[in-house]
């Protein structure tokens, strides 16, 4: 099957592909057509968080897809209502809307907090996001992403939206007024480069939400689901979020996203204010049971642990610049050959990795040990040591 000229040929070209047309995976590996294998360090841009054929989740929804495909949401399942009572009891959120996509969860978000607003104040309506944020690719979570290149061509729109400059206390008193209904935030800017926000700043933001009546909205669609070593990053931080939006990790592959309610606005959303077809599917959700039950705290903390050590040496490879990220989610500069360059020279040495901004992104399979981390560290020092010359 000649899957690339096909693709090139039939499918829109929103995407610059890597060379490889993929076949198959097994664990933290993945085959192409020719049967050459690649370490995956970027789970499918951080979807993939058990790995390839983990066996339970493969059984689970093979099982209910031999059972009942769909229903949409006229009907209850078992699968989403156990995965939803699991989230809410994780988090102690209340209620949980299920969707099929991040920025759909960030949608759900968005007019919680829009709704929220207008029932105390017809003006409390604009929601503040953070300069190189990223939410997603629909007119309004774009509307929402604090990054200029993604508003090429798209214009008008929506609006109600304001950027605050990133980890700058000084913007964020200027910016916020008595018209915000909520503030959106990543805890770690994953398109923006792999940045953590600093601790005092999401302190202020904190403060800030609980004095005015405001809506703290966390987006965790790339650092929930253990990606950090905490079920959601936010509990790094010590927050008590009114929502937090998931998907890419909660489904290991499937298609799915979920907005989570706190107490204050569990009852915002009636019949009739939101819906998805496909949303809660109980296939998808009787995969994510499976996620959800394998993020145990021994697990978390392998996770943790495995950061640590590939961050470390990571800095320990001449050529480095610096790391950042938390936990499995990773960014790194180089001194003298790009990030682009490197993934390209990588996937010849068969390791896949990502890009964000100018940074090299490591968003591997949850589930890597120390062997994957060597393997990869050691792809990395052969590029940095054959190709570019560091000694």
């Amino acid at each position: 099957m000649d899957s690339m000229t096909w693709t090139d040929d039939y499918i829109t070209p929103t995407y610059e592909r890597v060379n490889v047309a993929l076949e198959k995976g097994d664990g933290y590996y993945v085959y192409d057509e020719d049967g050459k294998q690649y370490l995956d360090f970027t789970a499918g841009i951080g979807v993939n968080s058990l790995g390839y054929q983990h066996k339970e989740w493969v059984t689970a929804t093979q099982n209910q897809l031999s059972q009942l495909q769909h229903t949409s949401n006229l009907y209850y399942t078992t699968p989403a209502a156990e995965l939803a009572k699991k989230l809410c009891e994780k988090t102690g959120m209340k209620h949980v809307l299920f969707v099929n996509s991040g920025a759909e969860s960030n949608e759900v978000a968005i007019k919680v907090a829009r709704k929220y607003g207008h029932l105390k104040n017809l003006n409390k309506h604009k929601i503040l996001t953070l300069s190189n944020s990223f939410h997603g690719r629909t007119v309004t979570t774009l509307s929402a992403t604090g990054q200029d290149v993604f508003h090429q061509y798209f214009d008008p729109f929506t609006e109600g939206f304001d950027f605050v400059e990133t980890n700058n206390l000084e913007d964020l008193h200027e910016k916020f007024d008595e018209t915000v209904c909520g503030i959106m935030i990543e805890l770690v800017q994953g398109e923006g480069g792999v940045i953590p926000l600093d601790q005092t700043f999401v302190e202020e933001i904190k403060i800030l939400c609980a004095q005015n009546d405001c809506l703290l909205m966390i987006d965790e669609v790339q650092t929930g689901m253990g990606r950090t070593g905490k079920l959601f990053a936010y509990e790094h931080f010590e927050l008590e979020p009114d929502m937090v939006t998931s998907a890419k990790g909660l489904g290991n592959g499937l298609p799915i996203g979920a907005a989570l309610l706190g107490e204050k606005v569990q009852h915002v959303l009636e019949a009739g204010d939101h819906g998805s077809t496909f949303g809660g599917n109980p296939v998808v959700t009787a995969g994510a049971n499976v996620v959800m039950d394998t993020l145990t705290d021994s697990f978390l903390a392998h996770i943790t642990a495995n950061g640590e050590c590939l961050k470390a040496k990571l800095l320990a490879l001449e050529g480095v610049q610096s790391v950042s990220g938390m936990g499995l989610m990773i960014g790194v500069t180089f001194k003298d050959i790009s990030a682009k360059e490197v993934v390209a020279k990588a996937k010849e040495e068969g390791v896949l990795f990502l890009t964000a901004k100018e940074k090299l992104r490591l968003l591997p399979p949850l589930i890597i040990d120390e062997r994957a981390i060597d393997e990869a560290v050691n792809c990395l020092k052969k590029i940095l040591t054959v190709q570019v010359g560091v000694s």
